[in-house]
């Protein structure tokens, strides 16, 4: 059998102003000013075009990719799995959407900090508890004395 390698046809190499339209209109919740993320553009190796999903700084580190290959739209997570493709923006727009955690940066650090502390106050009231119970013990011998 033999294997015939055809040439790719190149895409033009940039977005077009209705495809990142889509897309950040689609992520415009994710993107709201308190969650810290941002969007970029870039490219593949081969010229292929990607989108990007930044979560917040310092790391900015990739939530979401979409890049368009062959007219084919390819949605991947931040470890670059593989989510969704279509030939469909809006439909991948959708996806991507769904895809991006809804709680905020903000309120997960909110809640981490809540269960530190809570953490924290359970391990100081058990140690006390411990203490308590270990000079009751020590004591009680004497007082029996007395009786």
């Amino acid at each position: 059998m033999s294997v015939v390698a055809f040439e790719r046809k190149q895409d033009s190499g940039e977005w077009s102003e209705k495809e990142l339209n889509t897309l950040v209109a689609a992520l415009g919740a994710a993107m709201a000013p308190g969650t810290g993320r941002e969007w970029e553009t870039g490219m593949t190796e081969k010229g292929d075009v990607q989108f990007y999903l930044l979560g917040p700084q310092p790391e900015q580190a990739c939530e979401l990719c979409v890049s368009r290959i062959d007219g084919r739209y390819i949605l991947e997570d931040g470890s670059g799995r593989l989510l969704f493709e279509h030939r469909n923006l809006e439909l991948v727009a959708l996806h991507a959407k769904a895809a991006v955690p809804s709680t905020s940066w903000l309120m997960v650090r909110a809640i981490t900090l809540w269960c530190a502390v809570r953490s924290s106050i359970h391990e100081k009231v058990e140690s006390l508890l411990v203490e308590g119970e270990e000079l009751f013990v020590q004591f009680v011998p004497q007082l029996a004395a007395f009786a």
